[in-house]
């Protein structure tokens, strides 16, 4: 089998070959047809994520050991199985859930183990898909796309549940009844606007610096767009959410979106922070009781909640998101390519092509 490893922090992924393995007990082989390129992977590729303040929180610190095979935006063709792995047959076409836990403490086994303490998720703390092929170690984290194309469903991995788990935390009364503001029109602010769409919201504001990004939030159904940059954002997003938002869903995660989240607040308002940009920020604490408000974290989505968006997708359709497909071979060059802000919607690598 043929793999692009991070051997080295900031250095070219290296093409690696080593023999395909063989599945064990429960585990089960994929041939990859379509790994999305996600933004946090290039985190992982510098070696740390910045906390603020000058600190920077190292790999090492994370868990994550090198060399690694990147990717957790995978669908692949089920090659082998090994003697335990039940309900999966050879042939099929799944999507791998990443977000694995050890399945054995209380977190895991309710269900939430992309928030257990030791966990094995795919491309960061045990080998992903930027390859030519995937051991998933259990069949309860593959999940059957149906009609959809692989490069369709590969984001739904990250991208989509996501944008689903941080969508549900908002509340369906407020969902449904008030504007929502999204902050980064990336391949998950995009997602996060389809699929609030099609859990039934009123609509979006999203919020990016990049044109290009913005009016492609426009083109894609967002009710306003807004420049992060200006001066007066925060009084643009209130006057778009007639006096201010109710939640804010910040994909960026930076200390000045966090910040413009919290100013464009109305009491009672509530910001939910996914992007791992990073930084830091000062809020006082009487504001916390005085406006009601609330600053909460989401990070990735469930095993429940992934069979929560393949099924709303079953019923409302793919969310519409610009995807592109390239070559495994091009990893590199999509990976610049997303730091340089130049991929709008998601790049899918189809190894298998």
């Amino acid at each position: 089998m043929q793999s692009y490893d991070v051997c080295e922090c900031c250095k070219p992924l290296r093409l690696m070959e080593r023999p395909t393995p063989q599945p064990k007990g429960s585990e089960v082989l994929l041939k990859v047809l379509a790994a999305g390129v996600c933004h946090s992977d290039l985190h992982i590729w510098d070696g740390y994520y910045e906390l603020g303040g000058g600190k920077r929180l190292q790999l090492l610190e994370r868990g994550i050991k090198l060399p690694l095979t990147m990717g957790h935006e995978n669908v692949g063709e089920v090659i082998a199985a090994g003697p335990d792995a039940k309900g999966v047959e050879v042939g099929s076409v799944r999507l791998a859930h990443p977000w694995m836990g050890c399945g054995e403490c209380r977190v895991c086994k309710r269900g939430e183990e992309n928030l257990c303490l030791t966990p094995r998720n795919l491309g960061v703390f045990s080998n992903g898909g930027y390859a030519t092929h995937l051991m998933v170690p259990h069949p309860r984290y593959l999940f059957d796309i149906g009609d959809l194309a692989p490069e369709q469903a590969a984001p739904l991995a990250c991208s989509g549940i996501t944008a689903f788990s941080a969508l549900k935390k908002i509340g369906d009364t407020v969902l449904k009844d008030e504007p929502i503001v999204i902050i980064g029109a990336g391949g998950v602010g995009l997602m996060g606007l389809a699929l609030a769409r099609a859990m039934g919201g009123r609509g979006s504001i999203m919020v990016d610096i990049d044109p290009v990004k913005r009016e492609a939030a426009i083109q894609a159904g967002a009710i306003a767009a807004v420049d992060g940059a200006a001066a007066d954002a925060a009084d643009q997003i209130r006057q778009a959410t007639g006096g201010g938002a109710w939640a804010v869903v910040d994909f960026v995660g930076s200390s000045s979106t966090v910040r413009l989240g919290v100013d464009s607040i109305i009491k009672g308002g509530k910001v939910i922070v996914v992007g791992l940009f990073g930084g830091d920020i000062t809020v006082s604490t009487p504001f916390f009781p005085m406006r009601a408000m609330a600053i909460q974290g989401s990070y990735v989505g469930s095993l429940p909640e992934m069979a929560e968006l393949l099924d709303l997708v079953r019923r409302t359709g793919v969310p519409q998101v610009p995807i592109a497909t390239r070559p495994l071979a091009a990893v590199n060059d999509t990976l610049e390519d997303l730091r340089a802000g130049k991929i709008v919607g998601r790049v899918v690598l189809t190894p298998a092509a």
